[in-house]
């Protein structure tokens, strides 16, 4: 089982906008991180879950690392967001580990975000323990 990282869609105005700026890359879309992450190596398949009003909204997959110029290191991804079944998570800075079994499921073909509940009602229900 692959492991996964979270990062916060910190300059998105929207889901919508997080997409445009993935899908702008032709081949891939490139994170600045400072530091390689320690177990990157389990990161193989793996994919970088997005948060967005403190909820996880959506994936792309990690394609590698690559280290910069200037000893900082791009973290690779497919140029495309997969919606996932919406799911709280508090913000953070920088990124975290996410382990597979705690990765929220992708949507299906017949379901769509707006399936899914809003990440702020999520928030909410997280908050009195229902969800």
């Amino acid at each position: 089982m692959p492991l996964h990282m979270t990062k916060i869609a910190y300059s998105a105005e929207s889901p919508a906008d997080l997409r445009a700026w993935l899908e702008s890359h032709e081949a891939e879309a490139r994170l600045t991180t400072r530091y390689l992450p320690k177990r990157h190596e389990e990161m193989a398949g793996g994919s970088l879950y997005w948060i967005y009003e403190h909820a996880l909204i959506g994936r792309s997959p990690i394609l590698g690392f690559e280290q910069r110029d200037d000893g900082r290191w791009w973290i690779r991804l497919a140029p495309r967001l997969i919606p996932v079944a919406t799911k709280p998570k508090r913000a953070h800075q920088g990124w975290r580990y996410l382990k597979d079994e705690d990765a929220p499921r992708d949507l299906g073909q017949n379901e769509n975000a707006g399936d899914a509940v809003p990440p702020k009602l999520a928030r909410e229900l997280a908050k009195l323990g229902l969800v």
